[in-house]
């Protein structure tokens, strides 16, 4: 073993793991910035399909240069985009939410027979009123 492979840690200063590390966080900044970018060029139905293709060849082909030029034209509206996109999301999980509730909370035609059995047996329903509900409920 020789003498320089014992003192590696001494060719690598403080200041220069911390440029290694400010160019790594950079770096990931900019891919999630550039998810960012597309996601919202797909996101945006105001843009027609030879925009979108547009916005996303010039991210794609000069990444640094398309992501500022898209921030800089069309940055603006980008969080306006994505809380209607956040907030239809949300709508339609509540509207499922209400409906899948609504159909488990719904009686069965025997409970709803049941019903109809008592209200004729305690007099509130005649004969034929019973066996008109009782034909609506096994219809439906």
């Amino acid at each position: 073993m020789s003498n320089d492979d014992l003192y590696l840690a001494y060719d690598y200063p403080l200041l220069g793991a911390f440029w290694t590390m400010m160019w790594i966080f950079l770096w990931i900044l900019w891919i999630i910035l550039l998810f960012r970018v597309i996601g919202d060029v797909f996101r945006d139905d105001s843009l027609s399909g030879w925009g979108k293709t547009g916005w996303t060849f010039f991210v794609l082909v000069l990444p640094f240069l398309g992501i500022f030029v898209y921030l800089i034209a069309r940055g603006r509206d980008m969080g306006k985009r994505e809380q209607q996109a956040a907030r239809a999301r949300q709508e339609s999980l509540d509207a499922y939410l209400a409906g899948a509730a609504g159909k488990a909370g719904t009686a069965s035609h025997a409970d709803e027979l049941t019903k109809l059995s008592e209200l004729k047996n305690k007099g509130e329903l005649t004969e034929t009123e019973f066996q008109h509900a009782k034909q609506k409920v096994l219809t439906s």
